[in-house]
């Protein structure tokens, strides 16, 4: 994706959040993705309005996380953000507000329009702010004409979010503020585009998932191994614990492939990494991303955070529990972004093997075909047995076929033993 819209704020201006909390609901092609903090703190501003749609890394909020100097004392009750009037006598006394440092005897503004005005190279002294009581406001520091880096073009934010919402290239309208500043008025003045086709949120989806794939696929040297893996054992196994519990509480074999690839990684780690800047980075937790297909058309692919961990029937409970929140588009921002490896599975379409392509930045990828029974050597006699073919897509840059081999035999062992997942 390359933007999103923000649906609806949970949050408000001087809320205290902690990490993990949700915070805010952002529409994607992907469908509803619940945004989590990962500071804990004070929400000290809102940067964006519910319905406005925005390009992905922009930011949306200010969490205050605040200290005090041990000279200086404060309530514990006051909030981390506001401004303090400091008496004469104690000049220059300064609160830490995350990277930032306010000063209290100085320009009342908070620590976003500080950073902000430092980012602009604009002076806070002697500025009128127009906020409460003179607070100097993130509008005050941009003025009518802020620079826009993304397209070079002057333009007041108002009028940035107007053109957005009208679908108007800002880079065709004339400005007529001062230096050639483009202001609302002249983007109302604007003539709007004509309305093309219509594109389903499934074309949408498509689109992205069209635009990724081939950039994997120009940018990732694949290598491809495949083994077919006798499922037998795995599946006597299934059957013998199903018969003991409810329908509800039964494992399929997909849970096993699942732990058992997560397991795998615990000794070929290379496979268990992202690809940043120029370099592997090998990650130190297993979160195995799962593709799901989306009944409106489209596949998304969040990831089941620790596969290795727990017991099997709460990683059958938590993988029920994200293919559901991902076809009913309530999946967390961090289940679209933390998975470290991807499993896809197109055994139920009845296809024989998939060979599929890498989710970046992930260096891995693992596609499993349909288990059928079909003619196997136990003991010098061909018989029937279950068997899935299982393919590993992996990134040269990072792994050989050699290792890949080693990965998809030790896949082998531990479905051989299910009963030590």
């Amino acid at each position: 994706m390359t933007a999103g819209t923000l649906a609806k704020w949970r949050v408000s201006p001087g809320d205290p959040v902690s990490q993990g909390d949700i915070i805010a609901e952002v529409e994607t092609d992907k469908g509803l993705i619940e945004v989590e903090v990962f500071e804990t703190g004070v929400v000290e501003s809102l940067l964006v309005e519910e319905g406005a749609k925005v390009p992905v890394g922009t930011p949306l909020a200010e969490i205050a996380t605040v200290s005090v100097p041990a000279s200086v004392s404060a309530p514990e009750s006051a909030p981390e953000s506001a401004s303090v009037s400091a008496p004469a006598s104690v000049p220059g006394r300064i609160i830490s507000a995350g990277s930032s440092e306010v000063d209290l005897d100085g320009p009342m503004a908070s620590p976003a329009v500080r950073r902000r005005a430092h980012e602009l190279d604009v002076s806070l002294q002697g500025m009128h702010g127009t906020g409460d009581h003179g607070r100097i406001t993130l509008d005050d520091v941009e003025g009518p004409a802020p620079p826009a880096p993304s397209d070079r073009v002057r333009i007041s934010p108002y009028a940035r979010r107007i053109a957005s919402e009208r679908g108007i290239d800002v880079r065709r309208v004339h400005g007529t503020g001062a230096g050639g500043a483009i202001r609302a008025s002249d983007v109302l003045s604007a003539k709007v585009p004509a309305p093309g086709k219509p594109v389903s949120a499934a074309e949408r989806m498509q689109r992205a998932i069209a635009a990724a794939m081939t950039r994997a696929n120009d940018e990732i040297p694949h290598y491809y191994v495949e083994h077919a893996i006798d499922m037998g054992n795995a599946l006597a196994w299934l059957r013998e614990v199903n018969a003991s519990l409810s329908v509800s509480e039964r494992l399929v074999s997909g849970v096993l492939v699942l732990r058992a690839v997560a397991r795998a990684l615990h000794k070929h780690k290379k496979l268990n990494a992202t690809w940043q800047g120029a370099e592997a980075v090998p990650s130190e937790e297993i979160h195995v991303g799962l593709a799901v297909s989306l009944r409106g058309g489209g596949l998304v692919a969040p990831a089941l955070r620790n596969t290795n961990e727990g017991s099997l029937s709460d990683l059958m409970a938590r993988m029920i529990d994200l293919v559901s929140r991902a076809r009913a588009g309530a999946l967390r921002s961090s289940e679209m972004t933390c998975a470290t490896i991807t499993l896809t599975a197109l055994g139920e379409r009845g296809v024989d093997s998939v060979t599929p392509i890498i989710f970046p930045p992930q260096v891995a990828i693992v596609g499993c075909g349909a288990t059928a029974e079909r003619p196997w050597v136990v003991d010098g006699q061909v018989v029937p047995r279950p068997v899935m073919h299982v393919t590993l897509g992996a990134d040269h840059r990072v792994s050989n076929g050699h290792q890949g081999a080693r990965f998809l035999s030790a896949l082998d062992r531990l479905l051989q033993d299910p009963e030590k997942l």
